[in-house]
């Protein structure tokens, strides 16, 4: 019995006025084989300065061809340009102490 007057309550909340959901909203996945015409586009990728000296923290030169993937770095996270764990798994001297 308590459920069912949740699920009344809840309904009702829903009719109320203004509190539908809004007509453009953007839901990814539903047609997997195209991309959305409202989906969120990115137009320029922004690298500030000192970006490529924090991401070769505790990289010795010459810089070895694996890191070559930098250079086409957009912006998604990659775990290689932040610090990971201290102590001896820190073979990169992020937790450096001074």
């Amino acid at each position: 019995m308590k459920f069912i007057k949740m699920l009344v309550a809840g309904v009702a909340i829903c009719l109320l006025p203004g509190s539908g959901f809004a007509q453009d909203v953007f839901v990814a996945g539903v047609n997997p084989d195209r991309r959305p015409e409202n989906a969120p586009v990115i137009s320029g990728v922004v690298k500030p300065d000192g970006w490529y000296g924090r991401a070769l923290t505790g990289v010795s030169r010459p810089y070895p061809n694996s890191l070559r993937f930098l250079e086409n770095q957009g912006n998604w996270f990659t775990p290689f340009i932040h610090p990971g764990i201290p102590g001896p798994y820190d073979i990169r001297r992020w937790h450096k102490s001074e």
